[in-house]
């Protein structure tokens, strides 16, 4: 049978890239990365629970806290959330998919970014007030934790609710990759459209073993709605099995029940194709929880080609005449549309590759917010029509207003907002809290409040620098931008709005700042692991080097970290005044409206100019 595939475009495609193109197509390209990132792991566990407690000789005091966040945010500036693709904590998380039922909806109060922004106000508070860059053993009871929290959550909930909701590792990543030049999207819109299975979010099934699909055709008893841990969170009422099943990849036929079947992950539809009752179901397009939102009829669209046409029977060109996209459907009210209803996958077939956890439906899916690179619409599209494909790194920034498939649109999303400034505000709050001028500023404040703990004290720096002075600073620079520009727009709406603008010179922030600490102890990884085999009796790198430290000299230092932060500067004023020409036709109202925006801008920049020329503390660097 044939398949289809997307025909080859002028995108630049980092799949087409000839030896990294087949490595990420192979099927466990993201499993071996995540291997890899495994033993690193239980590397640093071991080595923190019963290694040396000097954090610059131990991998626990080394790896996260000076090369892992270096290499991070590198990575993000050049290629995307490659962290996450490889991330290790994903491999438990999987087993746990297997052995646990995950059958749970993620609460509909946190089905938001509210507990991971929660979540990370106490990361940054815990790494100052326990100095965890300092305790290896600290460090690695943290990376248990993750460890646990994974397995625990996505053992219980649908879908990839750990990544989504909870884990502030991909949080970080998720916003700054709106800076990033990748982005994994479908090559060619149209042929998406005439895709019947919509395998990149339902995920592709095919037929088990012959012997397998004989004994389970025996039972012939209805299956009743119930869970199926193997559904990628999809749901689908069930019915019995009414005969054989035609051959394809991932083939999945309809069940019929009169003239109703179900779709390949139990999406309704009918078997005369172009009839008034037909429609494309792109219910995929939003998170598979929220049912009980109201039903959008832009959201409908006509079924573009009946299921013979589909790659699993016959695979005919969808983008040829025949299936053109039909006009003049009327719109189907709610009532007609079911809610999907989980179950065990059908008789005589399995599940062979997820399509989307994150229930970001490739069609409709806009930027890098939620996407965690893992590849499985990759995997699962049939016609090779999803790739990694090269983008302006600020193109992004222009569709705010746009619905993205399972986020919204983000002008509308507050919590997004205010997970954006936390990350950005927090990239000058961590920076403050390793130069000298911090120590004056604790004292002067634990006297003031008559304390002497030093957890209490920077629980209210942090509060004051993460929550109230934000707050604060945003709300007024929103009022001012209404008052100048005469904006009718309510103050949350602006705010939410141009909060994007300060996403860049937060990441040059945050390059500054972890590219000082890379940059000056790069070196260090070679002496701690010449000591790590050591102390097993395998000294095969010769004696530690602990003079080894810095990679670039320490004259450069200064100039790149400026560098970073004014190029952060630059891109944040040129997409502060893209969201305020898109807000207002006219330019000297879009000008108005983004000036107090900039005054904070370029503010930010001289602060971290300011953090980037004082004495900072080289952590996980021997001195001398």
């Amino acid at each position: 049978m044939a398949v289809l595939r997307a025909q080859k475009t002028k995108q630049r495609d980092l799949l087409d890239v000839p030896v990294v193109g087949r490595f990420l197509r192979w099927k466990h390209a993201r499993t071996s990365l995540q291997a890899v990132l495994l033993v690193v792991s239980a590397l640093i566990l071991y080595d923190g629970f019963w290694g040396p407690q000097l954090a610059p000789k131990n991998l626990a005091g080394v790896l996260p806290w000076v090369h892992w966040r270096g290499f991070v945010v590198l990575a993000l500036l050049i290629a995307g959330n490659i962290f996450c693709m490889a991330c290790p904590f994903m491999l438990p998380r999987r087993l746990a998919k297997k052995l646990l039922p995950a059958d749970r909806r993620w609460p509909k109060v946190i089905r938001n970014k509210w507990l991971a922004i929660g979540v990370l106000l106490v990361f940054f508070w815990a790494y100052e007030a326990f100095d965890l860059w300092a305790s290896p053993w600290l460090t690695a009871w943290v990376a248990l934790t993750y460890f646990v929290a994974a397995f625990a959550i996505d053992g219980i909930f649908k879908g990839a609710a750990f990544c989504k909701y909870v884990c502030p590792i991909g949080q970080f990543h998720f916003v700054h990759g709106m800076v990033s030049p990748l982005e994994v999207k479908v090559r060619q819109p149209d042929l998406c459209g005439s895709c019947p299975t919509k395998d990149c979010i339902k995920g592709r099934y095919a037929q088990r073993p012959e012997q397998d699909f004989l004994r389970s055709s025996r039972e012939t008893t209805p299956i009743q709605e119930t869970s199926s841990p193997k559904a990628s969170g999809w749901t689908a009422k069930s019915h019995p099995h009414p005969g054989p099943l035609p051959q394809g990849r991932g083939g999945l036929s309809s069940l019929d029940q009169g003239n109703v079947g179900l779709g390949k992950a139990g999406v309704s539809t009918r078997e005369n194709a172009g009839s008034e009752s037909d429609i494309r179901h792109s219910g995929e397009s939003r998170n598979p929880d929220d049912w009980d939102q109201p039903w959008k009829s832009q959201e409908q669209h006509p079924l573009r080609h009946s299921r013979e046409s589909s790659p699993r029977h016959g695979a005919r060109n969808p983008s040829s005449s025949e299936f053109q996209p039909q006009s003049g459907m009327p719109d189907i009210p709610r009532s007609s549309l079911q809610p999907a209803r989980e179950v065990a996958t059908p008789a005589g077939l399995q599940l062979v590759q997820t399509g989307c956890e994150l229930w970001l439906f490739q069609e409709r899916k806009v930027g890098n917010m939620d996407c965690t690179f893992c590849l499985d619409c990759i995997q699962a599209c049939p016609y090779d029509n999803v790739g990694i494909q090269l983008r302006v790194p600020t193109s992004e920034f222009r569709k705010l207003d746009q619905l993205h498939s399972g986020v919204g649109a983000l002008t509308q999303r507050t919590d997004l907002a205010a997970l954006v400034i936390v990350l950005v505000f927090a990239a000058f709050v961590n920076a403050f809290g390793m130069v000298p001028p911090v120590y004056s500023l604790e004292q002067w404040l634990a006297t003031q409040l008559g304390v002497t703990s030093e957890p209490v004290v920077l629980g209210v720096l942090f509060i004051i620098g993460l929550v109230a002075l934000p707050f604060v600073l945003v709300t007024v620079t929103a009022w001012c931008s209404r008052a100048l520009a005469g904006s009718r727009e309510t103050l949350a709406a602006t705010a939410t709005r141009f909060s994007y603008a300060l996403i860049p010179i937060g990441f040059g922030m945050w390059l500054a700042h972890y590219g000082f600490h890379f940059l000056i102890g790069a070196l260090t990884a070679i002496p701690v692991a010449q000591s790590f085999l050591a102390d097993f009796g395998v000294p095969i790198l010769g004696d530690p080097r602990w003079e080894l430290a810095a990679i670039v000299p320490e004259s450069w230092l200064v100039p790149l970290e400026l560098l970073l932060l004014e190029l952060g500067m630059l891109v944040s004023l040129t997409v502060g005044y893209r969201i305020a020409r898109k807000q207002h036709s006219s330019v000297a109202r879009a000008m108005r409206a983004l000036l107090p925006w900039a005054v904070i801008i370029v503010l930010m920049f001289f602060t971290g100019a300011w953090l980037m020329t004082q004495p900072m503390e080289m952590r996980g660097v021997i001195l001398g």
